[in-house]
């Protein structure tokens, strides 16, 4: 009996001996498996090495020519982009003041200090600052506001600034790759990336008409109002300055609106020269007309901008020009057919909207063009006497 007794103890010992020798030297990391796991499993876990052993990549890996365009793309730009501060006064429930800070971006015009962007970020603002992209802060003079294209110019005291370089909105193409860089719910020094997805004219947001407006999928997101639209080669096209959000959240839905660099310039321009803005307007509202839609329509020619609104008392109300009296829908948008057709403009030909805006580009408030139109089948010129944006409201 001690006999058998002896010898069990021997093989109870002798098995755990075995068992704990095994797991050790199989996978020291395992402390146990789960009971769960089927015998299959287990001696797959068994079988695995001691510790895991990934694969390293030999050498750091070669950018492609989008990455390194978008590199050489935020680097160029970045410095010349600002973070902008407005501090505006509310009231609590009490009516005692309360201060509430928004941001935006902007950006360098010059080594002078100058800073363009959107007059919404700095509306009715008590104070405004501008931190630069290496985090130094300044207080920023308010110079020129112009409520007819949503943009202001500041001004701050500040060292060793980087301008950023301006191109032209003219002939931009829907297809043409665009960033934006700005400081979106905050996060500053942000870029994101896009095509040029149309060129049309919208409703701002303080209700002025934008002509030309260039539409993107790049993302905008709120914060990122003022801030640069880029082409590839780091240039200033335009201006970023709303976003729409399909009746949901304030925030990017894949369409985006910048502000034509030429309308900024042409602005610019008259501030500097006169001491206000005088950008000249004909007072319509309205549509691009396409070989399809011209044909839709019954139109004597395939291109040109359709006249759905003439503003009364304003220029082309003034020069007999005619608005549309017939409402149709454009997919679910309404429009309104039966106006003249606009084909050229001293001459020049007509085929959009952004020509019309373009051509304002080189006009100014008071001066006299002759427009080209189709009243039903009949060609005619008729005398515009420009007038000057925010006059008239559109």
């Amino acid at each position: 009996m001690k006999a058998r007794l002896l010898l069990l103890t021997i093989a109870i010992l002798g098995g755990f001996y075995v068992v704990t020798t095994h797991t050790a030297t199989t996978g020291r990391w395992m402390t146990h498996l789960h009971p769960s796991l089927s015998n299959v499993d287990q001696r797959l876990l068994r079988d695995l090495p001691a510790s895991p052993q990934p694969t390293q990549a030999e050498a750091a890996p070669v950018l492609t020519p989008e990455e390194q365009e978008n590199i050489a793309v935020y680097k160029k730009a970045l410095p010349s982009v600002v973070n902008i501060t407005s501090t505006t006064m509310a009231f609590d429930f009490f009516y005692g003041p309360v201060p509430q800070q928004g941001q935006g971006s902007g950006f360098i015009l010059d080594k002078q200090g100058h800073i363009l962007t959107n007059l919404h970020v700095v509306s009715g603002a008590r104070q405004v600052e501008v931190t630069l992209y290496d985090k130094h802060q300044y207080k920023a003079r308010v110079l020129l506001t112009d409520k007819a294209h949503d943009l202001a110019l500041l001004q701050i005291d500040a060292p060793n600034l980087q301008p950023a370089t301006l191109a032209g909105s003219h002939g931009l193409q829907v297809g043409q790759v665009v960033f934006a860089i700005g400081n979106p719910f905050g996060l500053s020094g942000t870029m994101t990336r896009g095509i040029v997805s149309s060129i049309r004219s919208v409703r701002g947001p303080l209700g002025n008409l934008i002509e030309g407006a260039i539409q993107t999928d790049a993302a905008i997101n709120p914060g990122n109002s003022g801030g640069p639209m880029l082409n590839a080669r780091g240039e200033v096209i335009g201006i970023n300055s709303m976003i729409a959000t399909g009746g949901g959240a304030d925030q990017n839905a894949g369409i985006g609106f910048a502000i034509p660099i030429d309308t900024a310039k042409a602005v610019l321009r008259d501030f500097a020269q006169y001491g206000k803005v005088l950008r000249p307007t004909m007072g319509i509202v309205s549509l691009s007309i396409g070989p399809g839609l011209a044909n839709q329509m019954g139109l004597p020619a395939e291109y040109g901008v359709l006249i759905e609104r003439v503003i009364p008392g304003g220029p082309a109300a003034r020069a007999g020009l005619r608005g549309g009296t017939q409402k149709a829908y454009l997919g679910n948008t309404p429009i309104y057919v039966g106006g003249d057709l606009i084909v050229a403009i001293d001459g020049e030909q007509v085929t959009s909207a952004q020509d019309i805006s373009e051509i304002m580009d080189g006009h100014r408030s008071g001066e006299q063009i002759t427009i080209t139109i189709f009243r039903g089948q009949k060609r005619m010129d008729v005398q515009v006497t420009l007038g000057t944006e925010g006059d008239t409201p559109v």
